[in-house]
C-alpha cells in the first residue's frame, strides 16, 4: 500500500510487472531534477518514449507529466548519462519482497547495474558487472555494508515470502511474534496486506507464528505476489493507493499498460525542479503562485468528494434500515458477553448473512465498517439517527473548509516565508480522563484516579469479555482491562502501583480479577457498600507479591502525548521515559521532576511544539499518590 511517504514491495512488484511488459528499452538521457531525484528518459518499441521518475526513498514509477529538467545537468545525472545513455535494458527485477529494483543494462560489452533503494534514507547505485560500485547518489558507511566508490554491493536477504515453502515453513517456526506481526515486519509484506493474508488464510491475526500451518499460508502468499503481477486494479485513494483492492473478488487475467504507474503518478505530487539565473527565479516565483492556488483547488474538489460521500453514506443507511438495525442490535448483545476481538473473529469469518457485511472492527472506538452499496462507519453505541447525525456534521465541517479555500484563493499570495508544520496532540478519546496505559499487546487497560471514576468505569464502561482487576489493599484503582491480552504482569503491576500499597511505601502488593459479572453494588442485608467500592462474589484469580513500578514517558509516535503506567509497556512505546518507584517526595515536586527530566531528553528541536503537550498537568496524571522516587538508570 503506497502512502504519501512511499511505496511497499508489493506496490514494488506492480510497479516492475509493468515495466517487464515494456521489454526491450533503451536509455536516452538521464536528469537529476532536483538533489536525490532522477529522471531517466527511455526509448521502447515503435518509438515509444518513457519517463521514469526515481525519487528515493519514496517512490520509483512511469510519469507522463511534464517535468522541467535543469540546463545544467549535476554530476550524478552526467555520469549515469556516461555509462548508460545508449544501453539497452535488458532486464528489470525487483530483489525477493524487498524495496530494491535493479535494473541491467548492456552497452557494447558491458554490463552495469543500476540499483534503485527505496527503503531507509533510499539510493541510487551503479555498479558494474561484478556488482562493484562505480558511482552511488549518496554515500553511507554502516556496520554490515559500504554505500561508496569501489566498494562491492550486497543484496540483503530477498525475505522468506519469495522462497520455498520449506524456507517460509522455518521462517514462521523461528518467530516468536503473532502471525500478522511476524508477516508485516518479518516477512516485509507491511500491516494491510499482513491482515488481508490472515482474512484470507482464515488465520487470526493474534495467533503466534509458530502455530500456524505454514502451507495454506504460502499459498496465499503466492497468490497475492500473482495478484501484484497479474491482478493490477488500481484503487485510488486520498492518502493510500494499491495496486488492487484489499476487498473484493480477485481479477483475472494477464492486464496490459501502465495503470499502476499512471496511478502512483496521479498519487504523488510532482517534484519541484531547480532553477537557475534570473529568468528561472521569476519562473519559480510564478509557480509558486500558481502551484498554491492549484492546492487550494485541489483542496476544494477533495472537500467536495468527502462531502459527496458522507451524503451517500446517509443514504446507504436509511436505504437499508433494517439491515442497520439488525447488525447494530446484534453486536450490542455480543458486546454484553464478548470482547471486540472474538467479534471481530467472528464476523471477518462469515462469508453470508448480515455478518458478512462488515469489513472492518475498531475496538478502541466501539465502531464496525459496513458494506451497503457504500462503505460506512458505524458507532455500534449509538442509533441509527445518531450515526447519520455524525456524517451531516462531518458535511458541515467540509462546507466551511471549502468556504475557507474559495476566500483563500480570492486572496493575493503574497511572497513570504512558511515554517514547517508543526506537530499537534494526538486526538482526545474517551479514557484519557482515567488513568491508562496500552499492554505491550495492544490491549487497553484503563483506571480510576478516584472513588467517583471507580464508580463511572463500572457502571458505563465494563462489559462483557472485559476484566476486572484489583488490588488486595485499601484504598486502590478500579481497573478494566478491555479485551485479552498475554501481559497480566502488565495490568497487574499497573493495579498495585495505583493502590495504597504505594503510600504505605510497600514494594509489592496482591493483585486479584475477576470477571464482569462477579462485580456488584448490591450489598448483604445488613452491609453497606460506600462509594467507589463494590462487592465481588466467586473465585478470585490472584497474583502474588507483584513488584510496584510506574513509568512516564513521552510518545511521538503515532502521535504527540504523555504516556504513564507499567514500565515494559511504556518502555516498548517511547525511549523518552522516566521511572519512579515508592518514596519520600511529594507527587506535585515528582510531577515537576519528571517533566524538567524528560523535557531535557527532547530535542531542542521541538521544544516549541511540546509546550503544550509535554506540562506538568499531564505528567502529574501518572505519579501514584503518596511519596516517590526517581528511579536511577542502572
Amino acid at each position: 500500500m503506497a502512502t504519501l511517504q512511499g511505496v511497499s514491495g508489493i506496490d514494488v512488484r506492480a510497479l516492475v510487472a509493468e515495466w517487464e511488459r515494456l521489454l526491450p528499452l533503451w536509455v536516452s538521457k538521464v536528469y537529476e531534477v532536483t538533489p536525490g531525484t532522477v529522471l531517466v528518459r527511455l526509448q521502447g518499441r515503435d518509438h515509444a518514449r518513457y519517463q521514469l521518475l526515481v525519487e528515493p526513498p519514496r517512490s520509483a514509477h512511469l510519469t507522463t507529466r511534464p517535468i522541467r529538467v535543469p540546463q545544467m545537468p549535476s554530476g550524478f545525472a552526467m555520469l549515469l548519462r556516461k555509462y548508460l545513455s545508449g544501453g539497452r535494458v535488458l532486464g528489470i527485477r525487483q530483489h525477493g519482497i524487498q524495496r530494491i529494483i535493479v535494473m541491467d543494462v548492456g552497452k557494447h560489452d558491458h554490463l552495469y547495474h543500476l540499483v534503485i533503494e527505496l527503503f531507509d534514507r533510499g539510493n541510487i547505485i551503479l555498479c558494474d558487472r561484478d556488482w562493484t560500485i562505480i558511482q552511488p547518489l549518496s554515500r553511507y558507511h554502516f556496520r554490515e555494508r559500504d554505500i561508496a566508490a569501489g566498494a562491492v554491493y550486497c543484496l540483503p536477504p530477498p525475505g522468506p515470502a519469495t522462497g520455498t515453502l520449506e524456507e517460509f515453513a522455518r521462517f514462521l517456526g523461528e518467530e516468536s511474534r503473532d502471525i500478522v506481526r511476524a508477516l508485516a515486519v518479518g516477512a516485509m509484506l507491511g500491516g494491510p496486506y499482513a491482515e488481508y493474508l490472515c482474512r484470507r488464510a482464515g488465520i487470526p491475526k493474534n495467533l503466534p507464528a509458530r502455530d500456524v500451518a505454514a502451507a495454506p499460508l504460502f499459498q496465499e502468499v503466492e497468490r497475492l505476489l500473482e495478484r501484484a503481477e497479474k491482478g493490477i486494479e488500481p484503487h485510488l485513494l486520498p492518502e493510500t493507493c494499491l495496486p488492487f483492492p484489499l476487498e473484493g473478488e480477485e481479477r483475472q487475467g494477464t492486464p496490459t499498460g501502465l495503470a499502476f504507474n499512471l496511478a502512483l503518478d496521479q498519487f504523488f505530487p510532482p517534484p519541484e525542479t531547480r532553477g537557475d539565473g534570473s529568468e528561472a527565479a521569476k519562473a519559480k516565483k510564478v509557480s509558486r503562485e500558481e502551484r498554491v492556488r492549484v492546492q487550494q483547488q485541489q483542496a476544494v474538489e477533495k472537500f467536495q468528494k468527502k462531502i459527496a460521500q458522507c451524503e451517500r453514506a446517509v443514504e446507504a443507511i436509511f436505504s437499508h434500515y433494517p439491515l442497520v438495525t439488525q447488525v447494530l442490535e446484534a453486536l450490542r448483545q455480543a458486546r454484553e458477553t464478548h470482547s471486540w476481538q472474538e467479534i471481530e473473529a467472528f464476523v471477518m469469518g462469515q462469508k453470508e448473512g448480515p455478518a458478512a457485511r462488515i469489513v472492518a472492527v475498531y475496538p478502541d472506538r466501539g465502531a464496525v465498517d459496513l458494506d451497503l452499496g457504500e462503505r460506512v462507519t458505524l458507532s455500534v453505541g449509538e442509533s441509527i439517527e445518531k450515526n447519520a447525525a455524525t456524517y451531516y456534521e462531518e458535511i458541515k465541517k467540509y462546507r466551511k473548509k471549502i468556504a475557507g479555500a474559495e476566500a483563500a484563493m480570492e486572496k493575493a499570495l503574497a511572497p513570504r516565508f512558511t515554517r514547517p508544520s508543526r506537530r499537534v496532540a494526538g486526538k482526545k478519546r474517551w479514557y484519557n480522563r482515567f488513568r491508562w496505559f496500552f499492554t505491550s499487546d495492544g490491549t487497553l487497560v484503563v483506571g480510576g484516579r478516584d472513588a467517583s471514576q471507580n464508580e463511572e468505569l463500572v457502571k458505563k464502561y465494563m462489559e462483557g469479555g472485559d476484566l476486572f482487576v484489583h488490588a488486595d489493599v485499601h484504598g486502590a484503582s478500579v481497573v478494566i482491562v478491555k479485551g485479552k491480552t498475554e501481559r497480566m504482569d502488565e495490568v497487574a503491576t499497573f493495579a498495585a502501583s495505583y493502590s495504597g500499597a504505594w503510600k504505605s511505601g510497600h514494594l509489592a502488593a496482591d493483585v486479584y480479577c475477576v470477571r464482569p459479572d462477579q462485580v456488584s453494588k448490591t450489598p448483604e442485608a445488613g452491609e453497606f457498600v460506600s462509594r467507589g467500592a463494590f462487592i465481588v462474589r466467586g473465585e478470585r484469580t490472584y497474583f502474588r507479591n507483584v513488584p510496584l513500578g510506574v513509568a512516564i514517558g513521552f510518545q511521538r509516535e503515532p502521535e504527540l502525548v504523555v504516556i504513564g503506567g507499567p514500565p515494559s509497556a511504556v518502555r516498548a512505546r517511547t525511549p523518552l521515559f522516566v521511572e519512579l518507584e515508592p518514596g519520600r517526595f511529594e507527587p506535585n515536586d515528582v510531577a515537576k521532576k519528571v517533566l524538567r527530566v524528560l523535557r531535557e531528553k527532547v530535542p531542542e528541536g521541538d521544544a516549541k511544539d511540546l509546550k503544550n503537550i509535554l506540562i506538568t498537568e499531564a505528567v502529574a496524571a501518572f505519579v501514584p499518590a503518596g511519596g516517590s522516587d526517581i528511579r536511577e538508570a542502572p
